[in-house]
């Protein structure tokens, strides 16, 4: 079935904020020829659909470019779109990084959170709740996006590599020259440490849009193997939930979600 577009950004939060909505750089070609321009959306949405946003310095922390020149950052003015666009990317393989500023949610129903936290796998979170003894409806969370997207210019050659986000997956193969049919190798991090036996949720569009999502599991060193196919798109996403001082008003949560965006040929 073919998932349908949400366009608007109000209503991604509200609706889909129950079960989490996604952050990812989506590129308007993964793969681009030497001396193209590199360029891409930030999108806020759920099920790999969302709304473009614009270039605003004041939402981001980090939003760079690695090549083989280096790590450099990526300029734009004001309410751009693409929030992306590189010019002078060397032939290789190119990592576009961006982490957001902290925002902050308030949750007015116990329900809504704990669909949330199951559905990013805390099914712990009522008795980790319960034991701070913190109110169950109108407590806060922050939350903040660390992504990535894989893109190959020219023939594509080069490695990912941990870039020092708060949490991040390094792809541990390149998508572009290495071959995929035993699945694609990829780390999740926290602050630099493997994370263990965790939910990764793959988001996958074939080539006729359609979206399919799926579950799966690191290992003890931090590693997933993701199925992937020819010609398709992916998002993998990852969330880490903190336990925050419970000061006054403040968030009493706090989520750190993971991104990673590429294709495969």
């Amino acid at each position: 079935m073919r998932l349908l577009i949400v366009a608007n950004i109000g209503a991604i939060l509200l609706a889909g904020k129950a079960f989490g909505h996604e952050f990812w750089i989506d590129a308007e070609k993964y793969m681009v020829p030497s001396g193209a321009e590199v360029t891409a959306d930030l999108r806020v949405g759920s099920e790999f659909r969302g709304a473009p946003m614009v270039y605003l310095p004041r939402d981001f922390t980090r939003f760079e470019i690695a090549d083989a020149q280096g790590m450099r950052p990526i300029e734009g003015r004001f309410g751009d779109r693409p929030a992306a666009r590189v010019s002078d990317v060397s032939d290789g393989l190119a990592v576009m990084i961006h982490e957001t500023t902290s925002k902050i949610v308030t949750w007015r129903e116990w329900a809504d959170f704990a669909a949330f936290a199951a559905h990013k796998d805390f099914a712990d979170i009522e008795a980790r709740h319960v034991a701070r003894n913190l109110p169950r409806d109108g407590f806060s969370e922050t939350y903040s996006r660390h992504v990535k997207a894989l893109f190959a210019v020219g023939d594509g050659a080069g490695q990912d590599r941990a870039f020092g986000l708060s949490t991040e997956f390094v792809a541990l193969e390149n998508p572009y020259i290495d071959q995929m049919e035993d699945g694609f190798l990829l780390q999740v991090l926290d602050r630099n440490i493997p994370r263990p036996n965790v939910q990764v949720e793959l988001f996958a569009r074939s080539p006729e849009g359609e979206v399919t999502i799926t579950l799966h599991r690191t290992d003890a060193a931090g590693h997933v193997n993701l199925p992937v196919r020819s010609g398709f798109e992916y998002f993998a996403d990852a969330v880490v939930l903190d336990a925050l001082p419970a000061t006054g008003d403040g968030a009493v949560w706090g989520t750190r979600w993971a991104g990673l965006s590429f294709m495969i040929p």
